[in-house]
């Protein structure tokens, strides 16, 4: 019984990554060499100012000793 269900599970994983590997496996080729991911709708524009929190070390001990 066990080498029955240990040999169904063997065979479904088995097909279930052959299938996967023959669906990916056109869109992995069709793509160009140099082809760049899409960017992100939200990502800065290059030479665009951005804002950020700096959270050095000194800053956060300039900080804290401002706070007390």
């Amino acid at each position: 019984m066990y080498l029955i269900c240990f040999a169904v599970i063997a065979g479904g994983a088995f097909a279930l990554m052959s299938q996967n590997l023959r669906r990916s496996a056109p869109r992995i080729t069709a793509q160009p060499a140099g082809n760049r991911r899409a960017r992100h709708p939200e990502a800065p524009q290059p030479g665009e100012e951005v804002m950020y929190v700096d959270l050095n070390r000194e800053r956060l001990e300039q900080l804290f000793q401002q706070a007390s």
